[in-house]
């Protein structure tokens, strides 16, 4: 590995292991997010959602976009446990959580450090029981970017239960253009090393 991008990496690592240390910290459970997701994936595979092209189910479509479309303090403390089942799952490649009442804490802890956050829901794709969220977001948060609007792009994969509450939450989006591209220094690490890797597959194409 060239000389200079040793140091960068090491200090990616130490501040990246310190800005993740508070948010590991207040986790219950320790696992990794792909096998958590597997296990979820497996608990969830008996569990029936509501018919398909039922009223039932454009409710809980409805209810599951309404409530991330807009999401702020009030409507995190009042609505997520009408939203997820008591055992949810939700990964949103930052935090992995399990139970209704964990993800309730977390959104309210999220969105007190928003000045704003909306999702735009572009499209809905169904495949078995799997509903895939095509979105855009669009976050003002207080501590990050200056107060500038962050704008990502993403994809959400839910499972409904018979109720049509969200049994699985499992967010596939770029968070470090969404967060960490936005806290200082490591923000500059990681674009330097996103644009030294692009100079190097560049170079190793020719």
């Amino acid at each position: 590995m060239d000389s200079g991008v040793k140091p960068l990496l090491h200090a990616l690592l130490l501040i990246t292991a310190m800005v993740t240390t508070s948010l590991s910290a207040q986790q219950s459970t320790a696992q990794a997010p792909v096998p958590a997701f597997q296990d979820a994936m497996s608990a969830t595979a008996s569990v029936q959602g509501p018919p398909r092209g039922s009223a039932a189910e454009q409710a809980a479509i409805a209810r599951f976009e309404k409530f991330l479309g807009h999401l702020d303090e009030k409507t995190a403390r009042e609505d997520t446990e009408k939203v997820y089942a008591p055992g949810a799952f939700l990964n949103d490649t930052i935090r992995t959580l399990h139970g209704a009442p964990a993800i309730r804490d977390y959104f309210i802890k999220t969105a007190q450090g928003l000045d704003s956050m909306t999702v735009t829901f572009d499209d809905v794709a169904v495949s078995g029981r799997n509903y895939y969220f095509r979105w855009t977001m669009d976050t003002r948060m207080k501590h990050l970017a200056k107060g500038k609007t962050i704008r990502t792009i993403g994809v959400t994969l839910v499972r409904f239960d018979p109720q049509g509450r969200v049994l699985l939450h499992q967010d596939f989006w770029d968070s470090a253009q969404g967060v960490w591209d936005h806290v200082p220094v490591l923000g500059t690490v990681i674009r330097w090393i996103q644009y030294r890797e692009t100079l190097i597959k560049s170079h190793e194409g020719r």
